[in-house]
């Protein structure tokens, strides 16, 4: 999954649906993804994608109830360098997702 410009999306595995565990620091290395709309393509549901208010008041989509980030060592569209860091970061795929905990 990726935004209009082509910057991969991630989930983080101790998310819950509907709730960020994404806090402070970690926001930092992991900016959240928001957008008031998001423009579904390539065989992607509107519906899928939602929208959370954080503990923080922040607001961040979601895909499928899980809130969305990107990693900031992502430079150019199309790098996935934050895929599997600490076994609990994940490149979002649409044909597994969620996948099983």
């Amino acid at each position: 999954l990726t935004d209009a410009k082509g910057m991969t999306l991630y989930w983080y595995a101790k998310d819950a649906p509907g709730k960020s565990a994404c806090v402070d620091q970690c926001v930092e290395r992991w900016p959240l993804y928001y957008r008031e709309t998001v423009a579904a393509t390539g065989g992607l549901k509107a519906e899928d994608f939602g929208t959370i208010t954080r503990q923080d008041g922040k607001k961040q989509t979601t895909y499928k109830g899980y809130p969305l980030y990107y990693w900031v060592q992502d430079k150019q569209p199309g790098d996935t360098t934050g895929q599997a860091r600490s076994d609990v970061w994940w490149v979002v795929n649409p044909d597994k997702f969620p996948p099983a905990k």
